[in-house]
């Protein structure tokens, strides 16, 4: 009778297990819904505007200390709720200064030492797991993340083809279904998807600490499962490099970590339409805040860049090159424009793994000196392997020497070690009163949050890559703004002065030119987001045309407020972003021509002088044709844009007395 009794109790218990209970959060204006499930499996599914986007997805992570894995057969023992409705400021905004953080918050707590919690805003849902068991150390299986679509969607995704995760993130984009991506192709985040009703979505991770990369495989249907890259445990630097590394062994899990600590959000950002997703910002208000400390001399600006030009200066009395006379040549430059840095790219050391030396023909404390008579500071490149052996070291080094920042390239790596090793020099940069450029990196992930030192970003197939390809189009530049660029700055690198149209490029290494036309080129600095923008083009070629360049110099590098006006992802946009009282806006094309109009009654009702550079009416046939012209408009008044194949339009708008 006992044993009767017990498996009854243990048949129901079962089936308890296996149909859970349901749990509802919605966002503040409950146009999103998402929808948790517990028992046989966690999961969770999200509806927008009455459509379901996501189907139910499993959540789960497999903890080596652990005998269960976590989100496998588990009831809710406390649901906790909270909403959060609250301003604050952003120390360099890329955006919005002043940014409002509202959202409805859900807690499930679980035996085992184990909670996970949702969030969701008026723009995406997102959710992490957060632990407390009792080792002190535990090691991370695997964590099952799916993104279950509600329909075989429409997605942009990166090309990769990189094996074990080595990858610089720079992707060219193929438009395609979903299920169209074979099983076990994977892409790196973030994620461009669209739904047949024309939602959009962007898949992204937030607040990645102490983890490896999300990167999400293809199943050949309408679900993305995600992967990560394991722990290294042994590597080399290949045969005949200096900087491309072999993996020899992995170990089999992805992270070992704090027993006791929160883990990355998953986060599905969502809008309505193309133009929604240049306003989202989620990625950095899920990411921990900033440290403490002084921030006051964190200084974003703009920065003349050496190495897509090749160093080819003209004009002058002596030879180009990598020496001193050079540099300060794009010193003089910097300060006629009232550019904030230069950059010293690969090439200013003894080599690319003696950092601490300069070059022979490279007196870098000199140039700081003659820098700071001009009131333009230096950025050093340095190589990521020799940096990470004696990071403190070399950053020491070049505070001393009076450094104001430093680019890092070559990681390409998405793993945990790789992860610590970013924050490391967030960490030590800061410390030390020192900007970041990471190059040939993975995207942000919220590190430019808690170290706002960290400027931007690469992972990016950005203008350098007209170099060596064709692949820097106008069409992709007008999808970079929908994937990349959502998920936070990034180092794309505008400035080309020699501008051609479709038939008319080639590529050319050492004199580089970009597809499109000069106004093209002119309103990326207003819609490409980095705190750090580079002018890519020789200080000659600048001087050469100097109506262009003093206009692009007055724009900044980071925002008050921006406003998204139109837009269609891979095909245009127009953006308006606000500086103080200035208002600048940038509409992009890509090789089709266009007309678009905006009107103005975003900026007020009072009267602004607007500078306003375009194509010129011959830009079809030569793309470096524009013009530069100057009205005075009012709020309210609409302006047409008339723009070239790869053609673009900029407005710097001044109110007026």
């Amino acid at each position: 009778m006992n044993k009767a009794i017990a498996s009854i109790i243990l048949f129901c218990f079962s089936i308890g297990l296996i149909h859970g209970k349901d749990y509802i959060v919605s966002s503040p204006d409950h146009k999103i819904q998402v929808k948790v499930s517990d028992g046989k499996e966690l999961s969770w599914s999200v509806n927008f505007n009455n459509e379901t986007i996501l189907k139910p997805g499993r959540i789960a992570m497999t903890v080596k200390e652990i005998n269960e894995v976590f989100g496998i057969n588990v009831s809710a023992q406390k649901v906790n709720r909270r909403s959060v409705d609250e301003a604050f400021e952003v120390v360099v905004p890329t955006k919005f200064r002043k940014m409002q953080d509202n959202f409805n918050e859900m807690t499930l707590t679980f035996k085992g030492g184990y909670a996970v919690t949702f969030r969701v805003y008026n723009n995406g849902a997102a959710y992490r797991f957060e632990t407390s068991v009792s080792s002190q150390k535990i090691h991370i299986e695997n964590e099952t993340v799916e993104f279950n679509l509600g329909g075989n969607y429409s997605t942009y995704w990166p090309k990769e083809s990189s094996p074990n995760f080595i990858t610089h993130c720079e992707g060219h984009f193929d438009y395609i279904s979903v299920s169209d991506i074979p099983n076990q192709k994977y892409a790196y985040l973030p994620i461009y998807l669209s739904s047949a009703s024309g939602t959009k979505m962007v898949i992204m991770e937030a607040d990645l600490f102490d983890y490896p990369n999300l990167f999400l495989s293809g199943t050949a249907t309408q679900k993305l499962n995600g992967v990560f890259p394991p722990v290294i445990l042994e590597k080399k630097i290949k045969e005949g490099s200096d900087r491309n590394e072999e993996i020899v062994l992995n170990a089999d899990y992805i992270a070992k970590t704090e027993g006791k600590r929160n883990f990355p959000w998953r986060l599905l950002i969502i809008g309505p339409d193309d133009k929604s997703l240049l306003e989202n910002n989620l990625v950095y208000q899920l990411s921990t805040p900033g440290v403490a400390g002084d921030k006051s001399w964190i200084k974003p600006g703009r920065i003349s860049w050496d190495w897509w030009s090749t160093l080819n200066i003209y004009d002058v009395d002596f030879e180009a090159g990598v020496n001193t006379r050079t540099y300060k040549y794009f010193i003089d430059f910097a300060a006629k424009y009232g550019l904030e840095y230069i950059l010293l790219d690969e090439g200013w050391s003894a080599g690319t793994w003696n950092i601490r030396e300069p070059n022979k023909d490279v007196d870098v404390q000199e140039l700081v000196r003659y820098g700071k008579t001009k009131n333009v500071g230096l950025v050093l490149w340095a190589l990521w392997n020799p940096l990470h052996e004696d990071l403190e070291g070399i950053l020491d080094l070049y505070k001393q020497w009076g450094i104001k920042g430093v680019k890092i390239d070559f990681m390409q790596r998405n793993d945990q070690e790789m992860v610590n090793f970013y924050e490391n020099v967030g960490k030590a940069a800061f410390d030390r009163q020192l900007l970041v450029d990471f190059h040939g990196s993975f995207k942000p992930s919220g590190l430019h949050r808690k170290y706002p030192n960290v400027m931007t970003y690469e992972g990016v197939y950005g203008l350098e890559h007209n170099k060596s390809s064709h692949d820097i189009s106008p069409n992709h530049d007008l999808i970079l703004p929908f994937t990349r660029m959502v998920a936070g700055p990034m180092d794309y690198t505008p400035g080309a002065t020699v501008n051609t149209t479709e038939n008319d490029f080639h590529m050319n290494f050492i004199h580089p030119m970009s597809q499109g036309t000069r106004a093209h080129q002119g309103a990326l600095f207003i819609a490409f987001e980095s705190p750090l923008q580079m002018f890519a083009d020789s200080p000659s070629n600048y001087y050469k045309t100097s109506d262009f360049t003093s206009f692009i110099a007055q724009i900044p590098t980071v925002w008050d407020e921006t406003k998204a006006i139109e837009a269609e992802a891979g095909k245009y946009l127009t953006i308006a972003r606000r500086s103080g009282s200035k208002w600048f806006i940038a509409s992009l094309t890509n090789w089709d021509q266009r007309e678009l109009s905006v009107n103005l009654n975003f900026i007020g009702e009072g009267k602004y002088k607007a500078e306003i550079l375009r194509d010129g009416v011959n830009a079809n046939r030569y793309g470096s044709d524009f013009k530069i012209e100057t009205k005075h408009i009012s709020g309210g008044q609409t302006l047409d844009i008339n723009m070239a194949k790869g053609g673009g339009w900029a407005a710097i708008l001044t109110p007026v007395e």
